[in-house]
């Protein structure tokens, strides 16, 4: 099989490019490189079955050249920065709407049939039944991030009904491990290699959150992939558990052998559109055969020690 993965480059997509290249199949790789790091695509360019074009979803001539003659697409790149979403409203619309907006044109031009997505459990907004299933009732969304990764779901589910495509959308919880560059851990390993002595906390820390290893993650993924074959489908990603930030930061902190002062700057919410409890019902995914294999703790010790040991990554992404 001839499969497209857009942010190939990126901390998920690279894992998933691996995956698939020891799977067999022949991958091309489309990454514009504006946050992915070409150092991850490292072990996958040794493989003549592996071809990398650097481009951008927002030209949709470049992405058609990309998608020639494949068989499927797996569309993981998204802007991910969702604190920042006020101050570039735009941001989130054009990266994450439009830009699968033109996946799926190109697809219906090119005859591509599959697709699977990387969504969201930001899409549950601040959700009324924890944990939350994926027929969960939609509240008002609270992300500019979310509002977009839903609207690609909508896009998706139309593009399958008009076309014939086959659609997999995944709403993952936040994804850790290995090629880790954005998220909570990072952000603290970052401060506290600059500052041992001190942590700043956005929040109270009583954030209630559930993380996934990104292994798990990509198996939970394939396996969807393979056994699935609805016209259209919606899977919760996330382990069966849920723990509070400054859990997680005690987790660091003692990985590190290190004890900071922490400095929260206070109410129930990071930032404008955090969800302070975000925890998916999981049963539906699992109903296939598939379960984590690392705990949160695990994964966020796990996550550390790649930080320390590749430390090139906190810098590059400066």
């Amino acid at each position: 099989m001839n499969i497209l993965v857009t942010g190939a480059a990126g901390f998920i997509g690279s894992t998933l490019v691996d995956r698939l290249l020891a799977a067999g199949a022949r991958v091309v790789g489309f990454d514009n490189l504006s946050t992915g790091l070409p150092a991850f695509l490292d072990s996958a360019l040794k493989f003549e079955r592996f071809r990398f074009e650097q481009g951008d979803l927002l030209d949709p001539a470049a992405l058609r050249a990309a998608m020639a003659g494949c068989d499927a697409v797996f569309h993981l790149a998204a802007n991910a920065d969702v604190r920042f979403g006020p101050e570039s409203p735009d941001r989130d619309l054009q990266q994450n709407t439009v830009a699968t907006f033109n996946v799926l044109e190109a697809m219906r031009l090119e005859g591509v049939k599959r697709i699977a997505f990387s969504s969201t459990g930001s899409v549950y907004g601040e959700a009324e039944v924890i944990p939350t299933p994926e027929d969960g009732p939609f509240p008002v969304q609270t992300s500019l991030y979310g509002a977009s990764k839903l609207a690609g779901e909508g896009l998706i589910a139309a593009y399958c009904e008009s076309f014939g495509m086959r659609g997999l959308v995944f709403r993952f919880v936040s994804i850790l491990g290995e090629r880790y560059t954005h998220g909570h851990v990072f952000d603290f390993v970052k401060k506290l290699r600059a500052d041992p002595t001190q942590l700043p906390v956005l929040g109270n820390g009583k954030q209630r959150k559930s993380y996934l290893y990104v292994q798990d993650c990509v198996d939970a993924m394939l396996l969807a992939f393979e056994r699935d074959q609805s016209k259209y489908n919606v899977y919760n990603l996330g382990v069966d558990d849920f723990c509070e930030l400054n859990s997680s930061i005690d987790w660091i902190c003692a990985h590190l052998g290190i004890i900071p002062e922490r400095r929260y700057t206070g109410g129930e919410r990071g930032w404008i559109g955090d969800n302070p409890f975000i925890y998916l019902d999981t049963r539906k995914i699992r109903s296939l055969g598939w379960k984590p294999k690392l705990s949160i703790r695990e994964s966020v010790e796990l996550t550390v020690d790649f930080l320390n040991r590749e430390p090139w990554v906190l810098e590059a992404r400066e």
